[in-house]
């Protein structure tokens, strides 16, 4: 009898664990969801006994404090996925003070891919080892999130520093079970809670985050909107970096280098200057900054349909001058012509404060709504000016969806196209930059002329009706109003 080749402990123990990984996720999002969630419900119940608005306000922030430990926990603890959900629900305009102050500072520290993992994955799709492509190649990452992580090299015989973006092995299947569990928590959030189609914006946050783990897909992306933006105006209004095309392959990516700060440590590079943050040149270096990314979005969203769907802080670099650099574009949407002329009207409708331009282009969209209230167009603006502008509506100073004088309580959003999403979630992170940034302003307004453009290219609009160009006679009208 042949004697049994030995067994490799280490190797069915690691196997056991990546077959068990997902379930071990799963268990751990529930536990946590559903605590998060209990704990706001018992709440709700306590506080409706207590009649003191001041504390009712008072306690109302002790919870949001609680809760905002428990979601940071969840989404460092677990990463992947979750550190995108941190990004997207992080943000000044859309949770409570306590979330934003936890939440913020998720977006830029994933954890690192160990350097033999890196160099491994390297050689294996390069099909060359490092000591030969690369003249200098720092090992410890510039900056690591979700998806990949970011190094800084040197090719030989070249003068310049490049970017490597190399994906962390294995990630994949992970945050698509991540996300899976997401969409069912969703489905049961707006039977009982929220009444919007959650679960559609979930369904498209999975098929935009699929496609971030093809570098190549990205790069084209890259490369499409870079030649857009610099042909379509004299100085482009954001830097798009340059790919190195023979270093591209669907899981590592190198690009030019571009020297700048990120957007988040703006406040402290002009105190470290002795600038005054409340002085005119710091208001007019923001003012440039969100003017150069409101310019570049509403070109790419109206003009083009196709557009870089991830301005969330850690893609933002500020440069000499002023400039912005825009990075990372796993995550672009190609609208459809419909869609975007039909955004095009809606953003007409915004900027003139219209409810019944609203409801139409509402219908032209596709997003069917219920109303269970008495002013239905005065609330469809209202929802409108939420959902899609930068500046909330008077008297709104955040979305509370669980609140009873909520849009999204009065009016339910029944059906949203997935497509959508992406300009949904884009015009919520330039108003979350625009609040960090201390500037309340309409997107809105300023896209009416890129709008009106757009449909009188398409045969939609007749001279006669465009105001945009006649104020101030520019392209885009800016209303800085602080």
């Amino acid at each position: 009898m042949l004697p049994l080749p030995p067994i490799d402990l280490k190797d069915v123990r690691q196997k056991l664990a990546t077959q068990f990984r997902p379930w071990e996720r799963s268990f751990q999002f529930w536990a946590r969801a559903v605590d998060i969630y209990t704990g706001y419900k018992v709440f709700q119940l306590r506080v409706s006994f207590v009649k003191d608005a001041k504390k009712q306000e008072e306690m109302w922030e002790r919870q949001h404090e609680v809760a905002a430990d428990k979601i940071y926990a969840m989404c460092s603890d677990m990463g992947g996925f979750f550190l995108k959900v941190a990004q997207i629900v992080g943000k000044p305009d859309l949770a409570p003070a306590a979330w934003v102050k936890r939440l913020v500072t998720l977006c830029d520290h994933a954890p690192a891919t160990p350097f033999d993992a890196v160099q491994l994955m390297l050689e294996t799709e390069l099909g060359r080892s490092v000591g030969e492509l690369f003249e200098r190649f720092d090992v410890d990452p510039i900056g690591s999130a979700s998806i990949a992580q970011v190094h800084r090299a040197r090719l030989r015989g070249d003068k310049s520093d490049i970017v490597v973006k190399v994906q962390h092995p294995g990630v994949q299947d992970l945050m698509m079970t991540d996300i899976r569990n997401l969409q069912a928590f969703a489905l049961y959030i707006q039977k009982t809670d929220v009444k919007f189609d959650l679960y559609s914006v979930t369904k498209e946050m999975e098929t935009q985050i699929g496609y971030e783990f093809d570098f190549m897909r990205e790069a084209n992306a890259m490369e499409k909107i870079r030649k857009f933006l610099y042909e379509n105006n004299k100085k482009t209004p954001v830097v798009v970096p340059r790919l190195i095309r023979d270093l591209v392959t669907r899981r590592v990516l190198v690009m030019e280098y571009i020297d700048g700060i990120p957007i988040l440590n703006l406040g402290d590079e002009i105190a470290k200057r002795g600038i005054n943050p409340s002085g005119e040149v710091a208001a007019a270096a923001k003012q440039k900054i969100l003017q150069s990314l409101t310019l570049a979005y509403g070109q790419m969203i109206l003009k083009n349909g196709f557009f870089h769907a991830d301005p969330h802080p850690g893609n933002i670099l500020i440069c000499k001058g002023s400039e912005v650099a825009l990075l990372d574009y796993g995550q672009v949407k190609d609208l459809p012509d419909e869609l975007r002329l039909g955004y095009a009207n809606l953003v007409l409708a915004i900027a003139d404060g219209d409810p019944v331009r609203a409801l139409e282009s509402y219908r032209e969209l596709g997003i069917e709504t219920l109303s269970t209230c008495e002013n239905e167009q005065k609330e469809m603006l209202k929802l409108a000016e939420t959902m899609f502008d930068t500046k909330l509506p008077p008297g709104v100073t955040m979305l509370q969806p669980f609140s009873e004088e909520s849009s999204i309580k009065k009016i339910a959003v029944q059906a949203f196209p997935e497509e959508l999403f992406s300009v949904l979630r884009t015009v919520h992170l330039l108003r979350g930059l625009s609040v960090g940034l201390g500037i309340n302003y309409s997107c809105a307004e300023q896209w009416r002329p890129i709008a009106e453009e757009a449909l009188f290219r398409a045969g939609r609009l007749k001279g006669k009706d465009i105001k945009g160009r006649s104020r101030r006679g520019g392209l885009l009208r800016l209303l800085w109003r602080n």
